[in-house]
């Protein structure tokens, strides 16, 4: 059974190079991301999109209800 449809929305490339972090924090950021059941990736782009959206910033059709922790509480 398909989910509720989102509005078409155009994708973008998003290049994130060059970031150098100490072995520890690494560690931290893969575990978590672990736990949350996503990519890396998706939890560094989650937690900026949280950011983002506490500071007012709008993405229509990017995430659904919920899904930014923003949003939950």
């Amino acid at each position: 059974m398909p989910g509720p449809s989102r509005p078409e929305v155009a994708s973008a490339q998003l290049f994130l190079n060059g970031a150098r972090v100490i072995p520890a924090f690494r560690s931290a950021l893969f575990d978590a991301a672990n736990r949350a059941g996503i990519t890396p990736n998706e939890f560094v782009i989650t937690a900026a999109a949280e950011k983002l959206a506490r500071s007012g910033a709008s993405f229509p059709g990017v995430f659904r209800v919920g899904d930014l922790q923003s949003e939950a509480a």
